[in-house]
C-alpha cells in the first residue's frame, strides 16, 4: 500500500515537473514568436525606408539623365538663336510656363515686366543676355533655374564659336571683312547678280597721301586713320551691301543691285562724308580724302578679276588726276 502511494506521489511530481517544463517551452516559443514579428516588422520598416531611398536615387537619376538629355540636345547647334528655340521646346516639357523669351538687349526687358526675369552671366561679370518667363509656378523655379545653366552651357559655345568665326573673316584692325572672305563674297554675290539678271557696282577706295600721315604721326595715327575711314564707310552703305580691306590702305565695297548711275551717288555720298570729317587722334584732329575707283557689271566686266582691275585702273586715274574724286572705269 505504502509502496502504491509512493508511486502516485512521484507520478504527480513527474506530471508537475512535466507540465512546467512544457509550459516554459511554450512561454519560450511565445517569446521567439514576439521576436520574430518584431524583427519582421523591423525588416518591413527598413524595406519601406530602402524603397523610399531607392525612389529618390530613381527620381534624382530622371533628374539628371533630363539635364543631360537637353545638355545634348541643346548643344547640336551653335546658332544662338537655334540653341533657344531647342531649349525652349524642351524646357516646356519639364516646367508648366506660358511663355519663355530669351532677350539680349536690357533696354528691351521693360516689355516683359511682369515676367521671371533671369540674367545669364558668362565669365567676367559678362551678360549674353536675359530669359524671360510667364506664368512659372514657385516650385518650378529651383528646376527652372538648373535647366537654365543648361542653355547657358550650349549659349557659352555658340557664342565663342561665333566669335571664332568673326575673328577668321574679319579684319582685327579696321572691323570689315578680311581680304579673303571679301572674295569670297565678291563671287557669291556677283553669281547671283548673273542669274538674276542684277547691276553690282565694285568700289575700290584708297586714303589719299596715307604714307605721309604714317611718316608724320606714326603708324597708331595711321591705325586710327584706317578705322574712322572704314567706320565712316560703313555707315555709309546699305546692309545687303558688304565692305573688305583689300590691302594697306585699300578699302573695298561691293554694292548689290546698284547700276551706274546709283553706283555715283553712293561712291559720292562716301567720298563726301569722309573729307568732311574730322578724325580726333590723342591730340590731333586731323582730315583726310579718298579717292575712288568704280567699276560695274554688266557694263564693264563680268567677272572678279576684271572688275576689281578696271576699278583699280579708275582709282589710278582718280589718284592722278588731283584726289579726292571718284572715276568710273571706261
Amino acid at each position: 500500500m505504502l509502496n502504491i502511494i509512493l508511486f502516485l506521489i512521484i507520478t504527480f511530481f513527474l506530471n508537475l515537473l512535466f507540465w512546467d517544463i512544457l509550459l516554459k517551452r511554450l512561454r519560450l516559443k511565445e517569446l521567439e514568436g514576439v521576436a520574430l514579428c518584431n524583427e519582421l516588422s523591423r525588416l518591413n520598416d527598413l524595406k519601406k525606408n530602402l524603397d523610399l531611398e531607392n525612389k529618390s536615387l530613381n527620381d534624382k537619376f530622371e533628374d539628371t539623365l533630363t539635364l543631360y538629355e537637353l545638355t545634348k540636345d541643346i548643344c547640336k547647334s551653335l546658332d544662338e538663336e537655334k540653341v533657344f528655340a531647342i531649349f525652349s521646346k524642351d524646357l516646356k516639357k519639364h516646367i508648366s510656363i506660358s511663355d519663355c523669351r530669351y532677350i539680349k538687349d536690357s533696354a528691351d526687358l521693360i516689355k516683359y515686366k511682369d515676367y521671371t526675369i533671369l540674367p545669364l552671366n558668362l565669365e567676367a561679370n559678362q551678360t549674353a543676355g536675359y530669359l524671360a518667363v510667364d506664368r512659372i509656378l514657385e516650385t518650378d523655379k529651383l528646376k527652372f533655374t538648373i535647366l537654365t545653366q543648361q542653355f547657358l552651357i550650349g549659349l557659352r559655345r555658340a557664342l565663342l564659336y561665333q566669335k571664332v568665326q568673326e575673328l577668321t573673316i574679319t579684319d582685327v584692325l579696321t572691323g570689315v571683312y578680311c581680304r579673303r572672305y571679301f572674295l569670297e563674297r565678291f563671287s557669291e554675290e556677283l553669281r547671283r547678280s548673273k542669274k538674276n539678271k542684277l547691276n553690282l557696282t565694285f568700289l575700290m577706295i584708297d586714303i589719299d597721301n596715307f604714307k605721309q600721315f604714317n611718316d608724320r604721326y606714326g603708324h597708331l595715327v595711321g591705325d586710327a586713320i584706317l578705322r574712322q575711314v572704314s567706320k565712316t564707310i560703313r555707315e555709309m552703305v546699305r546692309q545687303i551691301d558688304f565692305i573688305g580691306r583689300y590691302g594697306g590702305e585699300e578699302i573695298s565695297v561691293v554694292l548689290a543691285e546698284t547700276s551706274l548711275k546709283q553706283a555715283n551717288y553712293a561712291a559720292e555720298r562716301i567720298r563726301q562724308a569722309i573729307s568732311l570729317e574730322v578724325i580726333k587722334v590723342y591730340d590731333e584732329e586731323l582730315k583726310v580724302t579718298v579717292s575712288i575707283g568704280v567699276s560695274t557689271f554688266p557694263e564693264n566686266a563680268s567677272n572678279i578679276k576684271d572688275l576689281i582691275e578696271m576699278a583699280d585702273q579708275a582709282l589710278y586715274l582718280a589718284k592722278e588726276t588731283g584726289k579726292n574724286k571718284v572715276c568710273f572705269s571706261s
